[in-house]
């Protein structure tokens, strides 16, 4: 079992930024990929950015060049960094584990995560 909690949301205006954090506990060594998505009201849940053991890394297009996922393993956390941040950013971030190892094709689909966490809620103004 590996347990997740998110911090950092809030509430900021167009343009800003925030630093969403994970913290994971538990069975967390056989964690391969890790991951950040959200979910807006009435909308499905989108792979945002995801981060494998190697550091190797994966974007959602659009927010590549504004967002950074990042990993500290010592201390089992995961970092998203979120600049320029638009309304549509808005929505639940939610972080996730994949403890099956897929392919990395799939490190933007919901089904290749294991575990979740809560969420923490971005608000953007604009």
């Amino acid at each position: 079992q590996v347990q997740l909690v998110e911090s950092g949301g809030g509430s900021v205006q167009s343009g800003g930024s925030l630093r969403l954090s994970c913290a994971a506990s538990g069975y967390t060594y056989s964690s391969s990929r890790m991951a950040w998505f959200r979910q807006a009201p009435g909308k499905e849940r989108e792979g945002v950015a995801a981060i494998d053991n190697d550091g190797s890394t994966s974007y959602a297009d659009s927010v590549k060049g504004r967002f950074t996922i990042s990993q500290d393993n010592h201390k089992n956390m995961v970092f998203l960094e979120m600049r320029s941040l638009k309304p549509e950013d808005a929505a639940m971030y939610y972080c996730a584990a994949d403890q099956r190892n897929t392919p990395r094709w799939l490190a933007l689909r919901e089904y290749a995560y294991d575990y979740w966490g809560q969420g923490t809620q971005v608000t953007v103004s604009s």
